[in-house]
């Protein structure tokens, strides 16, 4: 089962382009990840932004140096 989430994603839509960097916060397990790595990015694929314009980078898989 996957739940929208059309409220935090309206929330996104309306700040994009406005030159801010967004934070996505809320207690663990809470489909933070979810929603930007799965709806928010086939959104942007939707409206026309190439897969190669789209940068993830998730930070807890990166070496502790």
């Amino acid at each position: 089962m996957i739940f929208e989430r059309k409220k935090y994603l309206d929330e996104l839509i309306a700040g994009r382009g406005n030159g801010l960097v967004k934070i996505i916060t809320g207690v663990r397990r809470c489909g933070k990840s979810f929603l930007l790595f799965d709806i928010w990015h086939k959104w942007l694929l939707e409206h026309g932004v190439t897969d190669n314009h789209i940068i993830e980078i998730q930070l807890d898989d990166l070496p502790l140096s």
